[in-house]
């Protein structure tokens, strides 16, 4: 029995596989320690299926040496992707972390290794949050749609130019960090404003000891308060979506 096997379309396909497997690996919701790395390559293989008559379209066969090259590519490509969108998703995971400053919880921090973070507790939860939201608002698509776009851009033979991630990268960062200011800022302008209270109140009366007075203070305006900037995230996390989603047309253009 003769089982004819197109080689061209199973290579074209399996470096289509190793960018969007790379791209997985890093790229939230799907870098999360609960999901398996078996089924992130799962789905990995699904995903380059799905886009097979895009990527195999004209392709041609390589030699050994030209097929190890492109998978080198490819892997550099996705991981690059994957790492734009992780740093423009780290501002949820920074406004917790502020939040955790700024409150007084950062003596309680604790390594979490499902998020691969170490943080306290509104540190964790924000990223949690942020999580659930991609799955529940389907965010995630959109993400997936960007990488996608990158095949028209990039072929399964061509790599990224490396100038153009690390100019999109120096960008995201500083977006990233202004970003987390803008979710934790009202909280944190009150907690800043407290902490200036409580100094007028030790120059005035230095036998209070306002300071042993500021962390339950402290504590309680941010456990009242901080439902206000919890309930902003799903905005927060939508916009932050439309953010990567561009960072990543940006760079394969």
């Amino acid at each position: 029995m003769h089982i004819p096997i197109d080689f061209a379309w199973l290579e074209a396909t399996s470096l289509a596989g190793v960018r969007i497997t790379a791209f997985l690996v890093l790229a939230p919701p799907f870098s999360h320690a609960s999901i398996p790395m078996r089924i992130r390559a799962m789905l990995g293989v699904g995903l380059a299926l799905a886009v097979a008559p895009a990527v195999t379209a004209g392709y041609v066969r390589q030699d050994t040496g030209g097929f190890l090259l492109s998978l080198a590519g490819q892997v550099v490509t996705g991981a690059l992707l994957g790492f734009l969108v992780l740093v423009v998703f780290s501002a949820i995971q920074g406004a917790g972390h502020l939040v955790d400053t700024f409150g007084g919880f950062q003596l309680a921090q604790a390594y979490d290794p499902g998020m691969a973070i170490n943080g306290a507790q509104f540190t964790r939860l924000f990223q949690m949050t942020a999580i659930v939201l991609l799955f529940a608002s389907d965010g995630y698509q959109l993400v997936l749609g960007g990488l996608f776009r990158s095949f028209d851009a990039i072929g399964v033979t061509g790599a990224i130019d490396l100038r153009r991630p690390a100019e999109v990268l120096v960008g995201a960062i500083g977006q990233m960090m202004l970003s987390a200011v803008q979710i934790a800022g009202p909280l944190l302008i009150v907690l800043f404003l407290a902490d200036a209270g409580l100094g007028l109140v030790t120059r005035v009366a230095p036998a209070l000891n306002a300071f042993a007075m500021g962390f339950p203070i402290k504590i309680g305006l941010t456990l009242l308060l901080v439902a206000f900037v919890y309930a902003a995230l799903p905005g927060a996390v939508a916009a932050l979506t439309g953010s990567a989603v561009e960072l990543l047309l940006g760079v394969v253009r």
